[in-house]
């Protein structure tokens, strides 16, 4: 098992952004759908420039954080903000995925989230997907938005979409309820190509560098 990546989402500040330059973080999240996070493409596009900053050598890869979003919401904030990689957490299709991979040519990553019986809320069955997909993640079921919700998912669930991403040679993300205390024996228990974190390096609902810092320590350690 190689390197494991790291993704740091609902970033809003530019001044906790520039705390960060100097750690070895994989992808930066900026959250598009509603949410206590949630920001403007006016916004990322103030954000963005930060990452070319980063000091260690690579530039952190930018996500756009959506949940089934108009074909207008996309083309509003990627005009402004030129993400590299679009993660879809609602129930968008195969169809839909390709459209905008092909009309806009970025990487788009597929959240799938878990319920609480072990079940997944997705738009299609995961081979329909096949071709389609840049990456895979699996994060909590919350029914208000597809993600931050700070609760962990049944990690026995992630295997068959493990596998499946490996299979195709493109990186399998775990997310939700990850912090400092509890992402390595995620690690050492889902074997992940990268883990994705939000609430769990936050402090009174904004984000921690001392907590961040810790997170990234325990991943890359």
């Amino acid at each position: 098992m190689g390197e494991v990546a790291v993704k740091i989402c609902g970033l809003q500040s530019v001044e906790v952004l520039k705390s960060m330059v100097n750690l070895p973080v994989d992808y930066v999240g900026f959250v598009f759908a509603r949410s206590k996070r949630q920001i403007s493409g006016s916004h990322a596009a103030e954000l963005l420039p930060v990452l070319q900053t980063w000091s260690t050598g690579a530039v952190p890869q930018s996500v756009g954080v959506f949940v089934n979003p108009t074909l207008e919401e996309l083309d509003e904030v990627l005009r402004q903000a030129p993400l590299d990689i679009l993660q879809l957490h609602g129930t968008e299709s195969p169809d839909y995925c390709r459209k905008v991979k092909d009309a806009y040519g970025v990487k788009i990553f597929k959240a799938f989230s878990v319920k609480t019986d072990g079940s997944v809320h997705a738009g299609a069955a995961l081979a329909e997907y096949d071709g389609v997909l840049d990456g895979l993640l699996l994060d909590t079921y919350d029914p208000k938005y597809g993600g931050g919700s700070g609760v962990t998912f049944n990690w026995e669930a992630a295997e068959p979409f493990r596998q499946w991403a490996k299979e195709r040679g493109i990186p399998f993300f775990a997310a939700g309820g990850l912090h400092p205390g509890n992402v390595r024996t995620l690690i050492d228990t889902l074997q992940p190509d990268g883990v994705d974190v939000s609430s769990g390096v936050e402090t009174d609902g904004v984000k921690d560098i001392t907590k961040i810092t810790a997170f990234v320590e325990r991943v890359k350690g």
